[in-house]
């Protein structure tokens, strides 16, 4: 009897670390994300006509394999493949199939696939179109539309909300306003720089001192940045963002700055050596939440992985 009560603890025990909250995961072991979908299912024959998110219904079995891999390799994340599953890019992107189809499926091909210690991020991201005056969409119908995606992520049973890939700070803004008045899940939020003369900016100009502070004013559990900019330059910016929060970073490089073969594939300069070893600088910085963007693969998580 007393063996018995001995084995109930332990699993318990195991249970409860097993379901551990993703922030707490972040303070204790910091966190790895996955990395590219967009230019994986390149590889896999989508077209630049196609909308990525709409695979979730169409080849969901694609989708599932592109993130049981990622996790294999040692992603503790994988980000749904709802990115630009909004109701204005889908319409944009002529796409014709329910908006809560499309999320709800990126939701749950990801869960079949999750194990214990693993976490589903519901990402946003892509409006297809830029806030008024230089666009179409006002801050509010851009809230009101993310409301609506996040909406569907929370009721599917998100671990944590993934803003990424953004070039304006008032589109993250309005998306952050967007899932908090759905949810009180961590949200992680992710911007795109370039290394200009006087520094790194946002297309927008703004720096990432101001724009850390904006994010975390406006209620990011997590802030960094994405995408644009290869690994080795990468370290420079996480530099500078880590010095402008004390909210966990988040940095996800490219693999280097893509070029077009003579066949018109795509091409990234960084193999996974190269980048594991420039992420492994990045998390000498103090850097939390790390992973890779356009041009990773499993490969480069698993070397991540091995490397830090």
């Amino acid at each position: 009897m007393v063996i018995q009560i001995v084995q109930i603890k332990n699993n318990n025990k195991e249970e409860e670390q097993s379901d551990m909250d993703i922030l707490e995961k972040v303070k204790k072991d910091g966190l790895i994300l996955d990395g590219a979908m967009g230019s994986i299912l390149i590889s896999k024959g989508i077209t630049g006509k196609e909308a990525p998110e709409l695979w979730n219904l169409n080849h969901p079995d694609i989708i599932k394999d592109i993130h049981k891999s990622y996790y294999d390799a040692g992603s503790d994340v994988a980000s749904a493949n709802t990115y630009g599953a909004s109701a204005i890019k889908l319409k944009k992107m002529g796409v014709t199939q329910s908006v809560e189809n499309v999320n709800r499926a990126g939701v749950k091909i990801a869960r079949q696939v999750c194990g214990r210690g693993q976490y589903v991020a519901g990402e946003l991201g892509s409006l297809g179109d830029m806030l008024s005056p230089m666009g179409t969409v006002s801050f509010d119908e851009a809230v009101d539309c993310f409301a609506q995606q996040a909406g569907f992520l929370e009721d599917e049973g998100v671990d944590v909300f993934l803003i990424e890939t953004i070039f304006d700070i008032n589109i993250a803004l309005a998306a952050i306003k967007a899932v908090r008045s759905v949810s009180e899940k961590p949200i992680f939020c992710s911007l795109t720089f370039k290394k200009m003369k006087k520094g790194f900016f946002t297309i927008f100009g703004s720096s990432p001192q101001d724009s850390m502070k904006l994010l975390e004013n406006a209620g990011a559990s997590a802030v960094g940045a994405n995408c644009t900019i290869g690994s080795s330059t990468m370290i420079d910016l996480a530099c500078e963002i880590k010095k402008s929060t004390d909210l966990p970073v988040i940095i996800q490089p490219n693999a280097g700055l893509p070029t077009a073969a003579k066949d018109n594939t795509v091409c990234y300069p960084e193999d996974e050596i190269f980048f594991a070893d420039s992420i492994k600088e990045i998390k000498r910085l103090g850097v939390e939440i790390v992973g890779g963007c356009c041009g990773t693969t499993p490969k480069y998580i698993k070397k991540i992985k091995e490397t830090i």
